[in-house]
């Protein structure tokens, strides 16, 4: 989807290892290209590979300002001119992101959002379900399963190489040590 005067959300989702974080940056890029002002952010709970910069799991990167919450968002970009909103992680922010993301679009900005779908449950997580209903554009994402090589669309966590149990806490930041991707029937929760 290309920018719009009329202002858009588009909303990349999957699961871990899918491609979320490399496309939007490949999105921003674009965006730069064009010339367009694009402010870019991530929730600074998501510290893997850096603070400053969106990180794709193979390294690709793009400046970024990391924040708490949604209301730091709102208080950074008020005084700014800008043409794109992007925001990585969405999954991590509270439910004022909702309303942020709508507001923007609706003053004509150009909002893209990447995250994760389902937690390591197989459950909607948090916010991401509402802004894909509420978004122009949804791309879902596949991986590829790390049991059985078809195409993933579930987290599975993993502590000390088991399942983890499904009262474990929602939120767990981490990369190949804590997760894989999984299909459908490879995933699995403990009860």
């Amino acid at each position: 989807m290309e920018y719009s005067k009329n202002g858009s959300i588009e909303v990349i989702v999957g699961s871990m290892y899918a491609g979320k974080s490399e496309e939007l940056i490949r999105r921003i890029n674009r965006a730069r290209i064009a010339d367009l002002k694009v402010m870019a952010f991530k929730p600074k709970i998501d510290n893997r590979y850096s603070i400053e910069y969106i990180t794709s799991h193979n390294g690709k990167q793009t400046e970024c300002i990391s924040v708490d919450n949604s209301a730091e968002i709102i208080d950074i970009i008020k005084d700014q001119v800008y043409d794109v909103l992007a925001i990585d992680e969405v999954q991590f922010f509270d439910e004022g992101i909702i309303k942020l993301c709508q507001e923007a679009a609706d003053k004509g900005k150009r909002v893209i959002c990447s995250g994760l779908d389902m937690d390591f449950r197989g459950e909607p997580f948090k916010v991401v379900p509402h802004l894909m209903a509420i978004a122009e554009n949804v791309l879902k994402l596949t991986a590829i399963c790390m049991v059985c090589k078809l195409p993933a669309t579930r987290t599975q966590r993993l502590v000390n190489g088991k399942p983890a149990n499904y009262n474990d806490p929602i939120i767990l930041v981490g990369a190949k040590e804590a997760y894989e991707a999984r299909c459908r029937k490879c995933h699995q929760v403990v009860y």
